[in-house]
């Protein structure tokens, strides 16, 4: 019985170790890009774009 781990969710798992332990470098700065990239061809493209657009909204509309 093979079990598979999509890679996305590897680079994920990575990442919020990396900012839980606050271990900032040049390798998590490449790890989030990856995770973005990979995150980029999922179902969550979608979701992710229509939460940025309305934080941007939001803030655009919250300025004086």
């Amino acid at each position: 019985m093979a079990v598979t781990i999509p890679l996305v969710l590897l680079f994920g798992i990575a990442l919020a170790v990396c900012i839980r332990f606050k271990a900032v470098g040049f390798g998590v700065a490449v790890l989030a890009a990856l995770f973005g990239f990979y995150l980029a061809d999922t179902d969550a493209r979608t979701t992710v774009n229509d939460l940025t657009t309305a934080v941007t909204d939001a803030l655009n509309d919250a300025r004086p």
